[in-house]
């Protein structure tokens, strides 16, 4: 995937603190530390547009970006959502995390899908299947993606993503945020889910 462009535009603790959408969004959620920011600068080929940190929990407000693709040309925005089931946070400031994201899963109109982030190694958590079951009950389309394949040896990855997606019972996303293995494919998956051809020559507003 080529990047014309990728832009920061705006954080809100509040869905109505965003700018109305006006392209099609792709959202991004996942626990704490499972690398996140990591993905997301990897699929923009950026280094430090989407914020990183070795302390989970990090994120805790909706970030939403811009982003100009070549071939296909066209515009679609991410969001990344507060990394949720960081023990470590206050109960009530899990809660208030917990409500904002769910505001903005049901009510911002521009959303297309949600990529479900899980560590390889760890695979599909308690959190991380609820927030899948409520994206099926509001029929919002769940994209399931496996990062950190990096940390594992390259004959032991294969099997890695298959044990996940039999864990599962859907086909997941195997990547590395890192090293940038399976990105291509997973923005192929992106653009379908914004309904973004890749013959289209448009920018899909909204």
């Amino acid at each position: 995937m080529k990047i014309r462009d990728a832009t920061f535009l705006a954080s809100a603790d509040i869905v109505t603190g965003l700018p109305a959408p006006v392209f099609a969004e792709i959202a991004f959620a996942g626990r704490s530390n499972v690398g996140k920011s990591s993905l997301m600068n990897g699929l923009l080929v950026r280094k430090n547009l989407v914020r990183t940190s070795g302390k989970p929990g990090c994120t805790r407000a909706l970030n939403l970006f811009r982003i100009e693709t070549l071939e296909p040309e066209a515009t679609i925005d991410f969001v990344d959502l507060p990394g949720y089931g960081y023990a470590r946070r206050s109960k009530t400031e899990r809660k208030a995390w917990g409500e904002l994201i769910e505001k903005f899963l049901v009510t911002r109109p521009g959303l297309r899908a949600v990529v479900c982030i899980v560590d390889v190694r760890r695979g599909f958590e308690r959190d991380d299947r609820e927030l899948i079951e409520f994206l099926n009950h509001i029929n919002l389309r769940s994209i399931l993606v496996a990062t950190k394949l990096d940390k594992l040896p390259k004959n032991e990855q294969k099997l890695a993503v298959q044990a996940v997606t039999k864990a599962i019972g859907r086909p997941v996303h195997g990547v590395s945020g890192v090293k940038r293995d399976g990105l291509d494919k997973l923005w192929r998956t992106l653009l379908r889910a914004a309904s973004i051809g890749e013959t289209d020559g448009a920018k899909q507003k909204l």
